[in-house]
């Protein structure tokens, strides 16, 4: 049943990861936590992440906003020792709580029509909070998908501006995952099973991306974000 379980969410978060630049970490490290100890889910997420990122960087590359990377990237810098720092000292459930409260005050504001205009002070923070949140749970993606949603950002430099992103934070979070949380075989042989999923779904969300206007993307977008909230809040809480 475990390997069933395994299966689906590797398949389901490739797609997604694929198909909108940002689905993998928030969908499946949920449930990867229900599978794994804390540091396997996070690192099985960081290893498949830079997969995924490296095999679709050529396609996106036209797409990538290098401005707002750049500061993502300087961003992270600061974000990326608290993170660690996080995962090691607090309470896994207390920090899943927090995420999942953030992820679902701000996708309600979205809903709400919240809006926010872009610019450089606010890439550097961005950047600094998903770097904090990539070492800590594994999960860049809800800074920037919040980030770029509130300020109406095409799908595309959605896609291609976070996938270039994720090139760099998750190689640099897992070396810092590695260093001072260890590893051991059980992340690597998972990683290495998963592999035939997440080239099928690489091809499967290449197709999806072409089909998906902006109205649908968008509204795809809240729900994925409002489950990820749900589904931490709930775990954290020990109901499920």
């Amino acid at each position: 049943m475990e390997t069933i379980i395994f299966i689906l969410i590797i398949l389901i978060a490739s797609i997604l990861q694929t198909s909108t630049g940002f689905g993998f970490s928030i969908l499946a490290t949920p449930f990867l936590l229900l599978l794994f100890d804390a540091f396997e889910a996070i690192q099985i997420n960081l290893i498949l992440s830079l997969i995924i990122s490296i095999a679709l960087i050529t396609k996106i590359k036209k797409d990538v906003d290098f401005g707002i990377l750049r500061r993502f990237v300087v961003g992270s810098m600061t974000g990326l020792p608290i993170g660690i720092m996080i995962f090691l000292l607090i309470d896994i459930n207390r920090l899943k709580l927090g995420v999942s409260l953030i992820i679902l005050g701000l996708t309600i504001m979205l809903i709400l029509k919240f809006r926010i205009n872009q610019n450089k002070n606010r890439d550097l923070v961005v950047g600094g909070l998903s770097g904090s949140l990539t070492t800590s749970i594994g999960m860049p993606g809800p800074p920037l998908l919040l980030y770029f949603s509130g300020t109406n950002t095409q799908k595309e430099k959605l896609r291609g501006t976070t996938l270039a992103f994720y090139l760099f934070i998750y190689f640099a979070s897992l070396i810092i995952q590695v260093i001072f949380a260890g590893t051991n075989k059980t992340i690597w042989v998972s990683s290495l099973w998963a592999l035939p999923l997440v080239v099928v779904g690489l091809y499967v969300g290449q197709l999806l991306f072409k089909r998906i206007n902006q109205k649908v993307f968008r509204i795809f977008t809240y729900i994925l974000l409002m489950f990820t909230g749900i589904y931490l809040l709930i775990e954290s809480l020990g109901l499920i």
